[in-house]
């Protein structure tokens, strides 16, 4: 049976994610609306499996559905033309990743790449204001791909402790955006991070070794690696041994800070 969607006040806890819209409602995996959205609505989202996801002149719309879709760094599916461009890049003067130099402009590439099926962007002003703020409070990254110092991919994410979501992509290079989510896939596995979170099922991402879990227990995890330390958002060149050569010695991340006092 149908029921009311919830309209959050801004001081309102969410609703708990079992009573998302489901299979028999209008809009399966919505949880609530409202008009608030900033850097602290987000950490309370994501810290329980939340995202929002609306267009420009809807409220915040709070979703959660029920399966994930998330990518496993150790299930990544290296195909054979993504190794060979890996390798390239890696073995290329000029060619590198960097973390979180152009996260604005990161936001902004990703807001202005045509999706297939979308007639506009989800990532509306108010969407980069509160991500760049989640940005500054050290909880939102860019991973970029470079080239001659020009920034030709990217993606940006968000991470709590060492559960980490993905957002968007885009690509200004052939497989530029590849790279960049090959990169964060090789720094998670360099910090045991067990799921990246991908939000919605795609023929893409399946093809790069994204599976469905329950939402039960993708939120469990997310509850379990948030606790954890941040991890270190540096890229090493050698974290691509994670990736284009597993059977060697893993390369270890470098020590986390402990974590803050409660």
């Amino acid at each position: 049976m149908t029921h009311s969607l919830p309209w959050l006040q801004p001081a309102q806890d969410f609703p708990p994610v079992d009573s998302t819209w489901g299979e028999q409602d209008p809009i399966p995996g919505l949880l609530a609306a409202g008009s608030t959205l900033d850097a602290e609505h987000l950490r309370q989202a994501y810290g329980q499996g939340i995202f929002p996801w609306f267009s420009e002149g809807q409220p915040v719309l709070w979703w959660s559905p029920n399966p994930r879709m998330v990518l496993n760094p150790a299930q990544f599916r290296l195909h054979r033309s993504l190794r060979k461009t890996l390798q390239k890049f890696r073995a290329t003067p000029g060619c590198e990743i960097r973390i979180d130099s152009a996260f604005s402009t990161v936001m902004q590439h990703c807001a202005q790449t045509l999706r297939d099926g979308q007639s506009g962007t989800w990532i509306v002003q108010s969407i980069v204001d509160a991500y760049t703020e989640l940005h500054m409070q050290g909880a939102a990254h860019s991973v970029e791909t470079w080239v001659d110092g020009e920034l030709v991919g990217g993606l940006y994410c968000v991470a709590l402790g060492r559960a980490v979501f993905g957002e968007s992509m885009f690509s200004r290079m052939t497989d530029a955006s590849k790279i960049a989510l090959s990169a964060l896939v090789a720094l998670c596995k360099a910090h045991d991070v067990p799921q990246i979170d991908c939000q919605q099922a795609t023929a893409h991402l399946s093809f790069m070794g994204g599976h469905e879990i329950a939402r039960s227990r993708f939120v469990q995890t997310v509850k379990k690696q948030s606790q954890l330390p941040d991890m270190q958002w540096k890229f090493a060149p050698v974290y691509w041994e994670q990736l284009l050569d597993p059977g060697a010695d893993r390369p270890s991340a470098p020590a986390s800070s402990p974590a803050a006092p409660a």
